[in-house]
Formats: structure tokens, C-alpha cells, sequence
């Protein structure tokens, strides 16, 4: 019987846990700011506004980034030298718009090629200890919102 007690007491702790995980798991995620609008990462995919996925296959992408070899050249440039995200660096009145990166995207959802050659619909730039090239193109291609398929010729 105490046996039974302690599980019952238990199993919401647990729930609760795998809910404040959310909050808690390691510290700020790659975060933007677009047109007064910030845009983030979701610590879990359920809770995202926006589902973008990664194709190895240009044939596949909705969307082509293309990996700019300096910010100059980049339609979007992630750059920063800190250990740590700048506090206040996507602070909103509002929340943030959060997207996802799936690994079976839905029909709708955007899928991106990323690449070093063009042409692309938009390019990048990313040196920075908290971003990876996958976060920020699923940033700016979340935060766009869009989805249309590339044209034939320009692949």
C-alpha cells in the first residue's frame, strides 16, 4: 500500500517536470527580432507556432537558403562573440512566434535546402557561439512565414 502512495504521488511530480522542462532546459534558445516580432526556437515542437524542415534534396525545398561566405553578402548575418545571449537581446510585448525544425513536416510546412551555391531565396551569414546555420535559417524562414516551391529553372 505504500508503495501505491508513493506513485500516486509521484506521477504528477513527473508530469509537472516534463512540463516546467520547457522552461528550464539550457538557458535562452536562438532568438530574433523582425519588424517589431520576436521569433524563437521551441524548446518543444509541439509548442510552435511555425514547422520548418531540412531537405538534402533540392527537388524537395520549398525554400533555398544559400550560406554566404561573409555578412556583407547575406541577406540576414548572425554574428556575435559572447559565451552568452545578450538579457533583453528578443524582448517583446507579445510573445514570441516559435518555430519548430521537424523531421516529418506536414504539406504546408516550409522545407529547406540549405547550401553554398545559389541561387537561393535568401542567404546567410552565421559566426556565432549560441546559432547554428540550421537555426537561423529556420528563424528567417519562420519568421517570413512563407512557403512557395522554387521555380524548375532555378535549380
Amino acid at each position: 500500500m505504500l508503495r501505491l502512495k508513493v506513485l500516486v504521488s509521484v506521477v504528477p511530480l513527473a508530469i509537472v517536470a516534463l512540463f516546467a522542462r520547457s522552461e528550464f532546459l539550457g538557458g535562452p534558445r536562438p532568438c530574433i527580432e523582425i519588424a517589431g516580432t520576436s521569433v524563437q526556437i521551441a524548446a518543444l515542437s509541439w509548442e510552435a507556432h511555425h514547422h520548418v524542415s531540412f531537405t538534402s534534396d533540392p527537388s524537395r525545398a520549398t525554400v533555398r537558403v544559400q550560406i554566404a561566405d561573409s555578412a556583407e553578402a547575406a541577406d540576414f548575418a548572425v554574428i556575435d562573440d559572447i559565451d552568452t545571449a545578450e538579457a533583453g537581446a528578443c524582448e517583446s510585448n507579445t510573445p514570441p512566434r516559435l518555430v519548430a525544425i521537424s523531421r516529418k513536416p506536414s504539406g504546408s510546412d516550409p522545407v529547406i535546402y540549405l547550401s553554398r551555391d545559389g541561387p537561393a531565396d535568401y542567404s546567410i551569414f552565421v559566426s556565432s557561439k549560441t546559432f547554428s546555420l540550421l537555426d537561423a535559417a529556420a528563424l528567417l524562414v519562420g519568421a517570413r512565414g512563407e512557403r512557395h516551391r522554387i521555380q524548375a529553372a532555378s535549380l
